[in-house]
């Protein structure tokens, strides 16, 4: 059984002010890396849901280089602002926590990946990318991105608007659930195989993405939004340094 202290803090880790607190300095490394890196072209370095979002705002005729990092910002600022009279105490210990949390569940699925590895390289699946040349290590930082941005998209966006639309007409809280978290996990694996930044379709890559969506969208279900990004941008780190 969890004592109060430990009961405290599983539900201060799905606050948004603690988790506003343990991605902003990601946000800004991320940020900041990929301006230092991208040697006057930063956009060269950003993927994934990044990229798909700054592309869209670009389309609405706004400056995808501020508005982008600004929007994510403001939305857990108002919500925090929401949900401030219930936000929790010892914001360093939750932060911490989180930040061990995140490494942990990032193991966690390496872990998987590493048990299930014969049989997704019998699908043709290679879980690294090709290791990153000693010159361009810091690049490894471009990875976090991935991880905040995608989460932001699928699961704070896609699963969370989902899962309150469909209480919204009736259907029960578990149902909703279920199909919010299939669901996002689905389009989020969709989302690599389409537009111009998408790959070719590849069966076997297809059905590991959805897994991996899976993960995330039940960390993000049962752990909180801060978790689930922290979790997926370590992975992504992991993997974009070959350590798989």
């Amino acid at each position: 059984m969890f004592g109060s202290a430990q009961r405290a803090y599983l539900t201060a880790t799905r606050h948004p002010w603690p988790c506003f607190l343990f991605l902003l300095p990601l946000l800004a490394l991320y940020e900041g890396g990929v301006f230092w890196l991208g040697d006057g072209q930063p956009d060269s370095l950003r993927n994934g849901a990044d990229a798909w979002i700054r592309l869209a705002l670009e389309k609405l005729g706004m400056d995808q280089t501020v508005v982008a990092p600004a929007l994510l910002a403001v939305i857990f600022l108002a919500w925090s602002w929401f949900w401030w009279n219930n936000k929790p105490g010892d914001l360093l210990g939750v932060v911490a926590g989180m930040g061990i949390e995140s490494v942990v569940f990032a193991l966690g699925l390496w872990a998987l990946c590493r048990l299930s590895l014969p049989f997704l390289e019998g699908l043709g699946i290679t879980l690294a990318y090709p290791p990153i040349p000693s010159e361009d290590a810091g690049r490894v930082i471009t990875f976090i991105g991935a991880g905040i941005y995608e989460e932001a998209l699928f699961r704070l966006l896609i699963l969370g608007g989902l899962r309150w639309v469909l209480r919204q007409v009736g259907v029960p809280a578990v149902t909703a659930a279920t199909v919010a978290v299939l669901a996002s996990a689905v389009l989020f694996s969709a989302a690599h195989h389409i537009g111009p930044f998408g790959e070719p379709f590849h069966a076997g890559r297809f059905v590991f993405r959805c897994l991996a969506g899976l993960y995330f969208a039940l960390l993000f279900q049962f752990r909180g939004f801060g978790v689930a990004a922290g979790a997926h941008a370590c992975y992504d780190v992991m993997v974009g340094i070959a350590v798989v």
